[in-house]
């Protein structure tokens, strides 16, 4: 018993190192269960051949085996990477059938071979292995074969020897972590020096349980795939959480709480508009990005529900509608400077004064009569120059020249100053009924500019006149 002690002490040591060096998925493995022992390797004879000597009956059971029924084997391994571990293996047994070629022996079967009970002799093993699984190589998650090589040493009765190992096992996973382990292995003793140093058969059967991965957040995925360990999450994304289930995990979510997709970093769009709805001011119509998510009937750039005028298409400036053409020249109310006249666009929305109108002007000009010597007006002249201010008004933006002119009689001085005086008549009777003073000026060139002969009464008339230019 003094050996199964040492056995169990050294076990305990080992599953105490499990607790460091934790830096792959459960490398830590510890494995409990059966074991039996085979003493019928190594009593064949040797004339049948190395193979059949060693070989031959290898699952006689019941007349072969020694089998302890209680837990009787307890291993830890630790991976150690590409397939490869290494375990340490205690185990117990009781020798009740030991095999040995006796043809002679009439308790001899037709193989000469003998079971006897050498006296219950008690069987202690410890041994190192280092294994090979193919459970990568054949992209199995279930069936884990195996192939083994290692030593030990065994204490057999009074006896103890040591032995070179090799084997196989199959272990089938019913979790990532618990297993059911068979396992069978070959030792080949050194020293034949006493009957009870035997090579011999072991075979085991039990549960093994991987242990040893870390998991800091606890969500199933260790830590060295888990490439957020701290919070737990999904397989899918490598631990990482996705809240909103959008498929999205939350570090790359601009919208962790809200499901969305994946073209607005996780962020909804209910209206399908490519504007996320935190940003959309129309989130349940679906609009332009330039509007912020709001359409835009008129593609006038003004946003419907800001636009007065949402089916006319119109400047901002004016609300989305289009700007006010009172008197419909094609120039708009604000930059036509005769609203209410139509002009073309080139004179700025007002009429251009021809050379007809300015023939009608002077036509008035020539029949406005002044009381003699004087710069009043005779009673008839106001319709004449009725008439003019009307045609005036229908030209509010252009400008316009009065000049006076008188007939020879009298000195130059005089004349000179009668027809600025006449001249300034007109110029103050045009403002005083309505045409801005800043469109007139007036000029009097005496009688220094006749159209007529100033020889005769008729001449003379002719050139006292008044006549209205344009001012370009």
């Amino acid at each position: 018993m003094k050996h199964l002690s040492k056995l169990f002490v050294a076990v305990i040591m080992l599953m105490g190192i499990s607790s460091h060096a934790q830096d792959i998925n459960n490398p830590w493995a510890i494995e409990f269960g059966v074991n039996a022992v085979d003493t019928r390797t190594s009593a064949g004879p040797e004339h049948v051949g190395w193979f059949q000597q060693h070989f031959s009956q290898p699952f006689d059971v019941k007349d072969n085996w020694n089998i302890l029924p209680s837990v009787s084997y307890l291993s830890v391994s630790r991976y150690l990477g590409s397939g490869f571990s290494f375990g340490l293996q205690g185990s117990v047994n009781k020798i009740d059938k030991l095999v040995v070629f006796d043809p002679m022996d009439p308790m001899s079967d037709s193989r000469g071979m003998v079971v006897t009970n050498p006296g219950d002799l008690m069987y202690y093993g410890i041994d190192g292995k280092v294994k090979y699984s193919f459970m990568e190589l054949i992209n199995s998650k279930v069936i884990d074969p195996s192939l083994h090589v290692g030593g030990g040493y065994t204490f057999l009765g009074d006896s103890s020897f040591g032995t070179v190992n090799a084997g196989a096992g199959l272990t089938f996973w019913f979790t990532e972590n618990v297993g059911l382990a068979l396992g069978s292995s070959y030792k080949k003793a050194f020293d034949g020096s006493s009957d009870l140093v035997r090579s011999h058969f072991q075979h085991t059967a039990g549960i093994v349980f991987k242990f040893g991965g870390k998991d800091t957040d606890g969500d199933g995925v260790y830590d060295k795939d888990d490439a957020c360990p701290e919070v737990a999450g999904l397989k899918e994304f490598n631990g990482c959480p996705d809240t909103d289930g959008d498929g999205i995990i939350d570090s790359e979510d601009a919208c962790p709480e809200v499901a969305g997709i994946a073209s607005l970093k996780g962020c909804p769009d209910a209206d399908g508009d490519g504007v996320t709805d935190a940003e959309d001011e129309c989130p349940n119509v679906a609009g332009l990005a330039s509007l912020k998510g709001c359409p835009d009937a008129d593609k006038d750039g003004v946003a419907d529900k800001d636009d007065k005028c949402p089916d006319v298409a119109g400047p901002k400036e004016n609300a989305g509608c289009p700007w006010p053409d009172t008197d419909k020249d094609g120039v708009a109310d604000k930059d036509d400077k005769c609203p209410e006249v139509a002009g073309p666009a080139s004179n700025n929305g007002c009429p251009e004064v021809s050379e007809e109108v300015i023939k009608t002007l002077n036509n008035y000009g020539k029949t406005i009569l002044f009381d003699s010597g004087k710069s009043t007006f005779k009673k008839g002249t106001y319709t004449v120059l009725q008439s003019i201010t009307s045609i005036l008004k229908e030209y509010p933006n252009s400008r316009f020249m009065i000049e006076g002119h008188c007939d020879s009689d009298g000195s130059n001085e005089m004349n000179q100053t009668l027809s600025e005086n006449r001249a300034a008549a007109v110029k103050n009777y045009l403002i005083e009924n309505g045409i801005a003073a800043d469109r007139l000026r007036s000029s009097g060139f005496g009688e220094t500019m006749p159209i007529a002969t100033n020889k005769t009464a008729a001449g003379k008339a002719l050139n006292r006149r008044t006549e209205v230019k344009l001012i370009k």
